[in-house]
């Protein structure tokens, strides 16, 4: 019986041991560490003569593309108003075109003939017609 309780002391041993042993590494292991404590700071970004370069590109770039939206909007304006003032140039030459082709007809003066199509070819050797003289009239008194 003396062996058994010699193993049986062992064993406690043993034992009371591997207790001890594991709460001293489990118990106060966070006072083992250094206690660093970090203070972040605000510090500014610095940038590359690059990162300047291209910054002030971009600017300039939002400058031009600005400047050329308000020049085309301008453009457009005239744009607009040259077409105003070629149809209105257009109504009058059609209002032209009428009372000359009256007074010809009211003259006798025969039409010229149309005009040949545009990237036609004409042949210089070729002569044209002579016109007509107008009807001799008496001048009114």
């Amino acid at each position: 019986m003396g062996s058994k309780k010699r193993l049986f002391a062992a064993v406690a041993v043993v034992g009371i041991c591997v207790v001890s042993l594991w709460l001293s590494t489990s118990v106060g292991q966070d006072h083992k560490r250094p206690a660093v404590r970090t203070h972040i700071y605000g510090v500014p970004e610095y940038k590359t003569d690059a990162a300047r370069a291209i910054e002030a590109y971009e600017r300039l770039m939002e400058r031009h593309m600005d400047l050329t939206e308000t020049n085309l909007f301008g453009l457009s304006a005239d744009v607009k108003a040259v077409g105003g003032q070629l149809d209105r140039i257009d109504a009058r030459l059609a209002q032209l075109d009428l009372r000359l082709a009256r007074i010809e007809t009211h003259l006798g003066i025969a039409p010229l003939p149309p005009p040949p199509p545009v990237g036609a070819a004409v042949e210089p050797n070729v002569p044209t017609p002579p016109r007509p003289a107008p009807p001799s009239r008496a001048p009114l008194p």
